[in-house]
């Protein structure tokens, strides 16, 4: 599946290599920034040396402009990748189901199909984005942020040693909880989009039978139990 998804990049690879350049660009100026800041201070301001914090200075003012305009450039490129991924995947989808058999159109709900086409993969652009950037941008951090801990003073940063692997199961419990739960979310969202299709082609017969009342009622309690579903994801998710 991922070499399939993979493939769909395609005109948009130069946009999903320069996203992660420009990310780490910018996570090593950030970093830089607080060395420069304590050599200031440890060599300049305690030794009252006005030419070192001046020139310390215009070191820190150069690193976080190239910090900015790599952070601008990383959200550009990789807008253009995770959009272009989103419409070729998009238009991929949408020209295979034009192959399908019977068999398969009976297997596979309309509305389920139209989630697949809207939600789905707009959902899978933002994680394409956030794997072009997030997935690059924290493990890095971390990595540079340890070897700028350990430079600093070892004896403090052997914290590092403890916290990391405490992090990382607390992460992973999280997520092996709440991926089951989008699971559900995906389930609900097809029956409200189910609903949804089943009113605007049936109108008419709604009307003519008076049935509106329930079909509002029913609509609103598939609504609701779709957003209690959300709301129960998104908090175990926020725990992150």
């Amino acid at each position: 599946m991922i070499k399939t998804l993979a493939g769909q990049v395609k005109e948009f690879k130069k946009d999903s290599i320069l996203t992660p350049f420009f990310m780490i660009l910018e996570v090593i100026m950030e970093m830089i920034i607080p060395l420069l800041m304590s050599s200031i201070i440890d060599d300049g301001v305690e030794r009252g040396d006005i030419h070192h914090i001046y020139i310390i200075g215009i070191w820190m003012v150069a690193a976080a402009g190239i910090g900015l305009f790599a952070g601008v450039m990383g959200g550009k490129y990789g807008a253009r990748a995770s959009t272009g991924f989103a419409k070729n995947l998009r238009q991929a989808m949408f020209e295979n189901i034009q192959t399908f058999s019977f068999s398969n159109i009976d297997k596979f709900s309309t509305a389920g199909l139209v989630t697949r086409l809207t939600t789905d993969v707009t959902n899978m652009q933002n994680a394409y984005q956030m794997i072009l950037r997030m997935a690059v941008r924290a493990p890095f951090s971390l990595i540079v942020a340890m070897i700028m801990a350990f430079t600093v003073d070892v004896k403090a940063a052997l914290i590092f040693v403890v916290v990391i692997p405490l992090l990382l199961i607390v992460v992973f419990a999280i997520l092996l909880i709440s991926i089951p739960m989008f699971g559900r979310v995906q389930a609900n969202l097809d029956q409200v989009m189910r609903t949804t299709r089943e009113n605007l082609t049936g109108s008419r017969v709604i009307r003519a039978f008076a049935k509106e009342p329930e079909e509002m009622q029913e609509f609103r309690r598939e609504n609701r139990v779709l957003r209690n579903v959300q709301v129960v994801a998104g908090r175990v998710s926020a725990l992150m």
